[in-house]
């Protein structure tokens, strides 16, 4: 079943987490990288609890993996076997699995909040070739290429027992079309299907978020659909081109406001002056009822998400 309407059938919204790179870098890990906070599960493994832990008990109902840009091939490049890489992946579910376990269980049942799922992220193409066309699309790949390049890691993370994969960031109804039909060779595992997008109706390459939602609304596996990694300003509108097209649950995670620079791999701009905790409460108004943070959003973003969706 839908891990995400089980959860709804129950309580109003699932929380997710924030960002793990923001809370990396902030515990100190230089993540300007080809593989950003992948790498991290090569080098101190430890720390990655660790952040799913602080987004645990700031309120979060879903972990993240730090699976976005851990590939086959991008760990190959840094000297790793194939094997080694796989290992890795694996163990981006298994981090956040034990945070959870252990989380759940200081809880000892006293708490009024849906058990955490783990939620294994499936960065797009675009995240190995780390040049930011995640944000684009432009890969000049076909679908089976896509579909090629997704399935190796989509079968270890789904092996390795998650409760439901993040496909994320995705620029291009095309890269959804390929992970929705990698997904038909895993019956009865689901998956939610976030865009990056570029405006207040378009995806990252131009097509409509509600077009791209007419085509996920026939997809059973697909369990939530929407946006992510995208200016706030530009989600209440997306919800509703979404909400036109699906039944389906919506989810949205944006960043924190601020610009990324593919180049230097750094972040521009200011930060959202609007606290997050009042936009998630317009975004939950216009149809979202799964609601967290992407790049450069906290602990603390969650906890005021947490603080109105429990005490409403």
């Amino acid at each position: 079943m839908n891990p995400i309407e089980q959860i709804l059938k129950s309580f109003p919204i699932v929380i997710l987490d924030g960002a793990m790179a923001t809370e990396l870098e902030n515990y100190g890990c230089n993540l300007n990288d080809r593989l950003w906070s992948a790498k991290v599960l090569m080098e101190n493994p430890e720390l990655i609890k660790k952040v799913h832990l602080d987004y645990f008990q700031a309120g979060a109902d879903c972990a993240i993996t730090a699976s976005y840009q851990a590939t086959i091939e991008g760990y190959k490049e840094k000297g790793l076997t194939a094997e080694e890489a796989a290992d890795l992946i694996t163990k981006s579910v298994r981090l956040a699995q034990e945070a959870r376990d252990e989380f759940w269980v200081e809880l000892d049942g006293q708490s009024v909040r849906p058990k955490p799922l783990v939620a294994a992220s499936v960065g797009p193409y675009g995240a190995f070739l780390s040049d930011g066309s995640e944000y684009r699309g432009d890969y000049g790949v076909g679908k089976e290429e896509l579909k090629e390049f997704h399935r190796s890691r989509i079968e270890l993370l789904v092996e390795a027992g998650a409760d439901i994969l993040a496909c994320e960031t995705i620029p291009s109804l095309l890269e959804a079309q390929a992970i929705v039909e990698v997904l038909t060779e895993f019956p009865g595992v689901y998956a939610w299907i976030s865009f990056s997008a570029k405006d207040a109706l378009h995806i990252s390459n131009g097509e409509t978020a509600a077009e791209c939602a007419r085509y996920l609304d026939g997809q059973e596996q697909v369990a939530a659909i929407g946006i992510n990694c995208t200016a706030p300003g530009f989600v209440e509108s997306l919800i509703k081109e979404i909400a036109r097209e699906t039944a389906k649950p919506i989810i949205v995670y944006p960043n924190s406001g601020e610009a990324y620079d593919p180049a230097s791999k750094t972040w521009d701009g200011e930060a959202l002056e609007q606290r997050y905790s009042s936009l998630s409460q317009v975004w939950h108004k216009a149809g979202a009822t799964v609601i967290g943070g992407c790049c450069r959003t906290s602990p603390q973003d969650i906890e005021g998400i947490a603080a109105w969706v429990r005490n409403s």
